[in-house]
Parts: C-alpha cells; structure tokens; sequence
C-alpha cells in the first residue's frame, strides 16, 4: 500500500500534469485567435483546414473544428479501439472549446499586437504555438484532430508518428499557399520550425552538459584529469578494438558546457591520438559530482 507521502506527492505530480495541459491547451487557442486567424496562417493539423475552409466557404472555423474532432474520434474510437481514443477524448472537446472562449481575449489584444514587419509576428506567433505544444505534449496528451490521422498512418501505412505528421502538415500548408499564396507556406514552415524547436528543449530539455565517451591508451592519467581538474566522477568500461581486436578501457563522464572546450584540450594534451564522442546530455542524478556544475 501507498504510504502518505506517496499519495501527495502522486497527487502532486496529477495536479501539475493537469494544469499544464489546461494551461498548454488555452494558450494554442489563445495563439490560434491572435494569430493564425487574423493573418490566415496555415500550419497544418484540422486547425490549419479550418482557416482554409473560412476563406472558401466562409465556415466559422470552431464550427468547423468541432465538427472534424468530433467525427475523428469516432473514427478513433472504431479504428484505434478504445485505449487510444482515451488519450485525445478531453483535447478533442476542451482545444475547441477554449478556441470559443478565448475569441474575447484575443479581439481585445489584438490592436496591442500590430508589428511593422510581418517576421516578427511570425516568429512571435511560433515560440507561443511551440511552447503551448510542448506543455500539451509533454504530459503525453494530446488536442485531438489531426493526431487521430496520424496514428491511423501509423497503424495501418506503417508511418512513423514523426513523418506522418510531416506528411499530413506539408500536404495543409500547400493547400494554405495555393489558397493565400506562396508567402503563406514560407511562414508555415518558419512556424513548425521554430515549434520543433521549442517542442524538443521543453520535451527533453536544455542541455547543460555534455557526455563524453573516451577511449585512450592514457587512461589513468585522464582518469587524474577528470578527477583532479573538473573534480567529478566517471565510469569505466572494458572494451575490445573492432579492427584491432586489442583490449581496453572506455570512460564515460560528464562535464558541464563551460568546460566541455577546455576538458578537450586536456584529452588530447595527455593522448593526441585519443578517441572520444561527445553527446548532449540533459539529465544527471546520482554519482559523484561538483557541487556547483550547473546541471545539478
């Protein structure tokens, strides 16, 4: 059985899941109505068709937005089963719904949001599209709509989620640019770049350190070096040459960004011929550590 402190922190952990995914789901509508709208960007996704379908046939877009949601949960729900569909059942309902709600917000801010060049309204527009995105998908949910094609694309064409995605928003953002014109599609694509962006630093996180996997024929003295000179902690790994087939040591460590160039030279100071693979790394508990690296 839990103990108290288990269920706190459990609950704990729910409330946080639960107010950023309301707050991530308020601030995509919220950049919906200020933005895409407004200046009829398309970026893909149901939202994307719903801007299109408001300048062909003058259908409101949460109408339209409703009614796609709607119809692709039920889509889900017979092709996905029901498990699947779980995962998108309150974005579908609650991302349209803020759309409504947010329209008075949005109206009202408007006027303050008037830029001289339309850049930087573009590259506003993706860092809140991004960041919304990535507190919405960082809790493993989902707004519905576009995602249901895409797992449909996965399960039955063999897609990966990442291409399928792709996919489906490079095919919305053509038909933006041969509905509003080729500018269109530069700033769509200007948008899902910045929003790729912010989505992976808020997914995995900023990297603050580096992980480094040497192989030396010096390993005690680099061993001196990580533990002397950046005074943190490393693991060793037996290893055998591909090629060469000569047994050795490979170290793996940490250390942090400030003395990655430094730590560096130090490798190749000690061993020229050293061989070694540097990777972000974002994030580190446990082991033995500076106490003033940055990543703790």
């Amino acid at each position: 059985m839990k103990n108290k402190k288990d269920k706190n922190k459990e609950l704990k952990e729910t409330i946080i899941t639960g107010v950023s995914f309301v707050f991530g789901t308020f601030l995509l509508a919220l950049c919906y109505n200020l933005f895409f709208i407004p200046n009829n960007l398309v970026v893909g996704g149901v939202s994307g068709l719903a801007i299109i379908f408001q300048h062909l046939l003058d259908i409101n877009p949460e109408v339209f937005i409703y009614i796609m949601n709607i119809g692709l949960l039920i889509i889900s729900y017979i092709f996905l089963g029901k498990e699947e569909t779980k995962r998108v059942v309150i974005g579908t309902f609650l991302y349209p719904l803020f759309i409504t709600l947010t329209v008075p917000l949005a109206e009202f801010l408007i006027p303050y949001l008037s830029f001289q060049e339309v850049l930087v309204m573009v590259i506003l527009s993706g860092l809140m599209y991004g960041f919304s995105n990535g507190l919405v998908y960082k809790f493993g949910f989902s707004t519905g709509g576009s995602d249901v094609i895409v797992k449909m694309g996965r399960k039955y064409l063999h897609l990966s989620e990442g291409k399928g995605v792709l996919i489906f928003n490079i095919f919305i953002i053509i038909a933006g640019g041969l509905v509003f014109g080729i500018d269109n599609v530069v700033y769509g694509v200007i948008i899902l770049v910045i929003e790729s962006i912010l989505v992976d630093k808020i997914l995995l996180g900023i990297s603050d350190s580096k992980k480094f996997m040497i192989y030396t024929r010096e390993s005690n003295k680099i061993k001196k070096i990580i533990e002397k000179e950046f005074y943190t902690g490393f693991t060793i790994f037996p290893t055998v040459g591909g090629y060469s087939h000569i047994n050795g040591v490979m170290i793996m460590c940490v250390i942090s960004n400030r003395d990655v160039n430094l730590f560096k030279d130090r490798i190749l100071d000690v061993d020229p011929k050293a061989f070694f693979v540097v990777s972000d790394c974002y994030e580190v508990k446990g082991g033995i550590k500076r106490s003033n690296l940055p990543f703790i």
